[in-house]
C-alpha cells in the first residue's frame, strides 16, 4: 500500500488498541482473556458487537464471550455451533485476507444452520459500502504455525463482529487492523489455555505428591530443627505479612519467644532504612540482606530467602522465609568499606571519599524533559522558577516550550564578591600544616604521626555535626562546611588555626605546628578537582602573605 494512500489514524486510537492487546496478555485467567478479546473489538476497533467463538476439545465452537449487547449476550453465550457449520461459513463469501465477509445477499443460506447468532434490524443500505444489518464478518483466530503465518497453525476460534460504528464496511486499514487483532488474540488465548493447563497439571502433581508423603511430620521436623532461622508468614488479606510460625533458631537469633514473634510481621522487625528492601523481597525466590531488630533494641544483619507456598486455584497462600545470620560477614564488609574510604592513620575520610562527597553536591549538566505546573513564566528567559510544590529548578532555554532542568537537586551557589553579601554556600577550607616537616626530621615519623592524629582530632571537634573533615594526603586537610557566609568561613578558619597552634604532646615532648588556610567556594558547574584547586591556590596565597616567622607558633 502506498504511503500517501494510508488513512489517517488517531494516535489515541493506536494507544487504545495497544492497551487492549496488552490487557489480553496480562489477564489472570482464560475466561478473563476471552472477555478482554471481545471487549477490545468494541472499545478499540470500532464495532458495536463482538463475539468470541472458542474451539472446544471435540472440535465444535462454543460462544465463550460477548460484548456490546447484554440481551444478545444472555441469549447466545454458552451455546455451541458444529464444526461443519463453521467450516461452511469460513469457506464462502468474500476473502479479505484472513477475514471472511458474507454479504446479506448470500447470508440467507446460513439462517437455518446450528451456529448461534443474533439478528439486528435496520434500514437497507443507501450506498454500495454501507453496512447491512444481515452482513456477516468473521475473523478466524489461528495459533502461529511452524511457518510463523497466522493461517498456518491450528484454529483457536472465530471472532464475529457486527455493526461498525461509522455504518460502513471496513476499509483496507480496518480490515488489516481486525486481522492483526485476531492474530494477537489467538496468541493470547493459546497462552491463557497453556497457563490454565499448567495450573491444573500443577494441582494434580501437588495432590500426587501429598498422597505420597506419609505426613507433614517430615516438614515439621526440618522446620523446627533447622540450624538457621525459619518463619512462615501469611500472604494476602488484612493480616498480610503476619508471622504465623517460627523455629527455635530464629527465636534465639532475635532473642524473642515464639509467642511474641506471632504478634509481629517482618516489617515490624526490620530496620527503618531497610523497609524498602524488605517489600521488594516479598515474592517467590526473593533474596535480600537487611537488619532485623532484637529484643534488646539492637539489630542483626541477616540474609532472607523467600519461597511462596501457593495454591494453583487460590493463588499465593504463605511465605516461607529462611533467615541466616550474616552479622560477622557484614561487619567485615563494612570494615573493608570503611578502610577503603578513610585514612588509616587519622580515621578521617580520605581523598577519594572527599571528592565523592563534594561531587555529590555539584551538578555538571542538566536533565531534560520535566513537565509540570510552574508559578512563573520566567523560564523563557532562563531565570529560576518553582513548580507547584515549591521546589526549585533552574531552566536553560532549549527551544520553544522545551527546557533543560536540574530536577530533584538544590543548586550549590557561592557568595559573590569579596565581602559578605548574606549568601550562604558550601565553604571548602584547605588546610596545610606549617613546620610539620621539621618535626618529622627532628623527632621522627612516630612524632609526625602523633601530630597528624591530634590535628585531625582538633579539626573534627572544631566543626559542626554534618561537616566533613578529610585528610587529603601528607599534612593537608580539607573541611567541607555547608551553609556558611564569607565571614562565617573566615571565623571558622581562625578558630581552627587557633586550635591547631596549641602545643601537642608527641614522643614525650611538646611540639607546635602552624596552619595555613585557603577558603574556596563550591558551586554547580565546577568539578570537585576544580573546587579543591581553587581552595589550594587561596591557601598558598595566604601562606605567602604571612611572614615566615609567623607561619608557625612556637
Amino acid at each position: 500500500m502506498e504511503t500517501e494512500s494510508e488513512p489517517y489514524v488517531r494516535l489515541a486510537s493506536l494507544r487504545q488498541l495497544h492497551q487492549v492487546m496488552a490487557d489480553m496478555n496480562t489477564a489472570r485467567s482464560l475466561a478473563d482473556t476471552l472477555q478482554t478479546v471481545a471487549n477490545g473489538v468494541v472499545s478499540a476497533l470500532g464495532y458495536e458487537l463482538a463475539c468470541v467463538n472458542l474451539v472446544r476439545p471435540d472440535g465444535d465452537l462454543v460462544v465463550a464471550a460477548f460484548s456490546g449487547n447484554p440481551a444478545a449476550e444472555a441469549l447466545i453465550t454458552g451455546r455451541v455451533g458444529s464444526r461443519e457449520s463453521w467450516e461452511r461459513r469460513l469457506n464462502m463469501g468474500e476473502q479479505w485476507g484472513d477475514l471472511v465477509f458474507i454479504p446479506h445477499t448470500e447470508g440467507w443460506v446460513l439462517d437455518d444452520d446450528d451456529v448461534p447468532q443474533w439478528y439486528t434490524e435496520g434500514p437497507a443500505p443507501r450506498f454500495e459500502d454501507e453496512w447491512h444489518p444481515s452482513d456477516r464478518l468473521f475473523a478466524p483466530m489461528y495459533a502461529p504455525g511452524a511457518q510463523g503465518g497466522a493461517a498456518s497453525g491450528e484454529l483457536v476460534g472465530v471472532l464475529s463482529v457486527d455493526r461498525p460504528r461509522n455504518g460502513r464496511r471496513p476499509g483496507a486499514w480496518g480490515r488489516e487492523a481486525l486481522q492483526m487483532y485476531a492474530f494477537q488474540a489467538a496468541i493470547a488465548i493459546s497462552n491463557a489455555r497453556l497457563r490454565a493447563n499448567m495450573q491444573r497439571a500443577l494441582v494434580r502433581l501437588e495432590r500426587e505428591q501429598q498422597a505420597l508423603r506419609a505426613s507433614e511430620e517430615s516438614f515439621r521436623q526440618a522446620f523446627e530443627y533447622a540450624p538457621s532461622g525459619m518463619a512462615i508468614a501469611e500472604m494476602g488479606g488484612d493480616q498480610h505479612g503476619r508471622i504465623l510460625r517460627t523455629n527455635d533458631a530464629l527465636c534465639r537469633l532475635l532473642g524473642r519467644p515464639a509467642s511474641a514473634m506471632r504478634r509481629y510481621s517482618f516489617s515490624d522487625l526490620v530496620h527503618p532504612e531497610d523497609i524498602g528492601t524488605l517489600l521488594r523481597t516479598s515474592a517467590e525466590g526473593g533474596r535480600a540482606e537487611l537488619r532485623l531488630g532484637r529484643r534488646d533494641g539492637t539489630y542483626v544483619w541477616v540474609s532472607l530467602r523467600n519461597s511462596v507456598v501457593a495454591d494453583a486455584a487460590d493463588g499465593p497462600r504463605f511465605l516461607l522465609t529462611h533467615v541466616e545470620d550474616i552479622e560477622e560477614r557484614k561487619r567485615r564488609e563494612l570494615q573493608l568499606a570503611h578502610r577503603a574510604s578513610h585514612d588509616s592513620l587519622t580515621g578521617l575520610p580520605n581523598s577519594a571519599e572527599l571528592r565523592s562527597r563534594l561531587a555529590a553536591r555539584l551538578c555538571q549538566r542538566p536533565q531534560t524533559g520535566y513537565h509540570g505546573a510552574f508559578e512563573s513564566q520566567d523560564a523563557a528567559f532562563g531565570r529560576p522558577v518553582h513548580d507547584a510544590g515549591g521546589h526549585g529548578f533552574d531552566f536553560v532555554p532549549a527551544g520553544k516550550d522545551t527546557y533543560d532542568v536540574y530536577d530533584h537537586h538544590v543548586h550549590t551557589v557561592a557568595p559573590e564578591g569579596e565581602h559578605d553579601d548574606g549568601t550562604k554556600g558550601l565553604a571548602v577550607l584547605f588546610c596545610d600544616l606549617d613546620g610539620f616537616k621539621s618535626i618529622n626530621d627532628r623527632f621522627g615519623h612516630n612524632a609526625g604521626d602523633a601530630v597528624l592524629i591530634e590535628v585531625a582530632r582538633r579539626l573534627s571537634n572544631g566543626v559542626r555535626d554534618g561537616d566533613t573533615v578529610a585528610r587529603l594526603g601528607g599534612d593537608e586537610f580539607v573541611i567541607l562546611a555547608d551553609g556558611l557566609g564569607r565571614a562565617d568561613a573566615q571565623d571558622l578558619a581562625v578558630r581552627l588555626r587557633n586550635e591547631i597552634i596549641q602545643p601537642i604532646r608527641a614522643e614525650g615532648r611538646a611540639v607546635r605546628v602552624g596552619a595555613s588556610f585557603g577558603i574556596g567556594w563550591a558551586h554547580c558547574g565546577m568539578t570537585a578537582d576544580e573546587v579543591l584547586k581553587s581552595a589550594d591556590e587561596r591557601m598558598y596565597v595566604e601562606k605567602r602573605s604571612r611572614p615566615r616567622q609567623h607561619r608557625r607558633a612556637g
